[in-house]
């Protein structure tokens, strides 16, 4: 397990569910992420992906995996977000609104990054202090020391939302008691996959409402 194999997975989330239930592997994510020295990355984007790839050539220690998805995704802006070489650090702040007294941090990985930029800008344009971290691997961010680690996730905001399209066991060391996950516990159904999404809650307007609830 010390070899430093590069595996790649195409199929990362229920959203291939037109194939039915038996190629929605909402547990797979979560399964390689509790084995031990497998660095996982779930890139959100097309610049995330290339810096993925150089961070699983420089991992040496060990097998990484890396986790596409099948759907088109749109291409984050990186002339007002930071840049995707901050994937190397496992989770960084790729927008905020405020650079202190956040209301609340959304937390994402993969394809749920764009949904959740578009649900933090909602709650920005209404007079919430917001911050959204991309968060493709939770093996890189913690190799990060502490100092970091508070800079992306300060404690003093205890209001904490993540968003991913797999099971959600295992982020409650990140939202803390109170946070909130949103995400999919059992399998799925055969639709398309926008159908899909908007019936399992994976939607910017399922990630506002959700935020709107933690913060009232």
């Amino acid at each position: 397990m010390n070899l430093p194999v590069i595996y790649v997975y195409t199929h990362d989330s229920f959203y291939v569910g037109e194939d039915g239930p038996t190629h929605q592997p909402i547990e797979t994510l979560m399964s390689l992420r509790i084995t031990p020295n497998v660095t996982v990355i779930r890139p959100s984007d097309a610049t995330e992906t290339k810096c993925a790839w150089i961070a699983a050539l420089e991992n040496k220690t060990g097998p990484t995996a890396l986790l596409f998805t099948r759907q088109n995704l749109p291409i984050c802006d990186r002339k007002e977000l930071a840049p995707a070489c901050n994937l190397k650090k496992g989770a960084y702040v790729i927008w905020e609104s405020a650079k202190s007294g956040h209301d609340l941090i959304i937390m994402a990985s993969g394809s749920e990054v764009s949904i959740a930029l578009e649900a933090g800008k909602k709650l920005a344009a209404e007079g919430k202090a917001v911050r959204v971290v991309s968060f493709p691997s939770w093996e890189l961010f913690e190799k990060q020391d502490a100092d970091y680690k508070a800079s992306v996730l300060p404690s003093e905001c205890t209001c904490r939302l993540s968003v991913e399209a797999g099971a959600t066991f295992g982020w409650e060391k990140y939202t803390g008691a109170q946070g909130r996950m949103i995400g999919v516990n059992h399998f799925g159904a055969s639709a398309p996959a926008g159908t899909l999404a908007k019936e399992f809650g994976l939607t910017s307007d399922n990630v506002y409402k959700t935020a709107n609830e933690m913060l009232s």
